[in-house]
């Protein structure tokens, strides 16, 4: 267990520090947050043609009413917490590539309704939007982090228990 926590507190800062990066950022993180509004936007658009993407904002065509995709927002810190608990963790370096692919997916999946909620959110009641940007979001982006690990823990074990069963058999 302590090496685990070792492991994962020394990947997490070293992720933390390369995305801090200026070339990360400009070359990564900008271009993937501005895919995020892009997706938004496309997913929104067959049922309200009010909706436009352009950079890392998502905008209302009539009202003008927009929000900004920031740092914190675009799942890349959600996503940096699982991929250092995941590469804590022992296991064959072929699994620990299929949790991170698809713990991503569900990541940015959830962010991806996180982003068009709030988006819809904001236009009908700053007040609202506020609350739920700041505490209900976050909370529930970090748990999926969690419920990815854990399920990605449980894998691990059915796969190791049915290896000794294998073996004794």
């Amino acid at each position: 267990m302590q090496r685990f926590v070792i492991t994962f507190l020394l990947v997490l800062v070293g992720l933390f520090s390369l995305e801090m990066l200026n070339p990360v950022q400009q070359h990564l993180v900008v271009p993937f947050t501005t895919l995020l509004a892009k997706i938004s936007a496309a997913i929104v658009s067959p049922f309200d043609d009010s909706v436009v993407a352009f950079g890392k904002v998502l905008q209302f065509r009539d009202t003008g009413f927009a929000v900004s995709i920031e740092a914190g927002c675009n799942g890349v810190e959600a996503t940096i917490v699982l991929v250092a608990a995941v590469l804590a963790y022992p296991a064959a370096w072929k699994l620990r590539l299929a949790a991170i692919a698809i713990g991503f997916l569900a990541i940015q999946s959830l962010n991806i309704v996180r982003i068009i909620t709030l988006f819809y959110l904001g236009d009908w009641d700053l007040d609202i939007f506020s609350w739920v940007h700041l505490y209900l979001w976050p909370a529930l982006i970090m748990l999926d982090v969690l419920v990815v690990f854990i399920l990605y823990l449980r894998y691990l074990a059915n796969r190791a228990m049915e290896a000794g069963h294998a073996t004794a058999a």
